[in-house]
């Protein structure tokens, strides 16, 4: 199994897909042809979405199609040599691809070789529950399970910045909420930062350590880690 986890698509004053591109380009080695799932998008369309995609990996001789395009989305999937899910709106996301019982498709072909790369909420489906996403839960899923390819949670665009006068719990709180009431462990992935998996082995892609949180706070350098 071969995945690439982002915790985001673009940084700050960058183009589209900036930061991560060379890494997308070196995952997916001779594999040009990428199956694109465009549904966390809300308020811009799926071709939008494809297109923005598709012409920033076009500088890598990467090819793009998005799923919405196919009548038969199920053996899109199977036929697929590598899928990537954008970022959006996770429960959106989740939603639609239960809705159209393309989960297990996802699961088994992916655990048969197919790649699999995701940012932000395509990240978020590659854990066993959608539970540490930030976003807003705007439609209601059967259920938070996600894709279950890996065994432990990630909380996107991590941050520790708080807001002067702002009351609420930040976003470590809310991640030592989750980890107090659920056994699973959450890495904590700022932004700029992602998550390789191959043949076996975790890698954190990054400049400085991250946090893992589970009964205790984990520091995680850049490199192979065990969650």
């Amino acid at each position: 199994m071969k995945l690439l986890l982002l915790s985001n698509s673009t940084l700050p004053g960058e183009p589209y897909l900036k930061w991560p591109k060379s890494i997308i380009d070196e995952f997916l080695g001779e594999v040009r042809d990428v199956l694109f799932i465009p549904f966390a998008a809300v308020g811009f369309t799926y071709d939008k979405y494809e297109e923005m995609v598709a012409e920033a990996l076009s500088e890598k001789g990467i090819r793009v199609k998005s799923i919405h395009h196919f009548e038969d989305k199920l053996a899109a999937i199977n036929e697929a040599q590598a899928i990537f899910v954008g970022g959006g709106n996770s429960f959106k996301l989740l939603h639609d691809l239960q809705e159209l019982n393309l989960v297990e498709a996802i699961q088994e072909n992916v655990r048969k070789g197919t790649l699999y790369g995701g940012w932000s909420a395509g990240a978020n489906m590659a854990c066993p529950t959608i539970k540490t996403s930030n976003d807003m839960p705007i439609i209601e899923p059967e259920s938070f399970n996600s894709l279950g390819l890996i065994d432990f949670q990630i909380n996107p665009h991590y941050t520790e910045k708080t807001i002067d006068g702002h009351g609420g719990e930040s976003r470590l709180q809310r991640l030592k909420e989750f980890v107090s009431i659920n056994s699973t462990p959450v890495i904590c992935l700022p932004e700029g930062f992602g998550i390789k998996v191959e043949n076996g082995q975790t890698e954190l892609i990054g400049n400085e350590n991250v946090k893992m949180l589970n009964s205790t706070t984990e520091s995680i350098q850049p490199g192979i880690f065990k969650a």
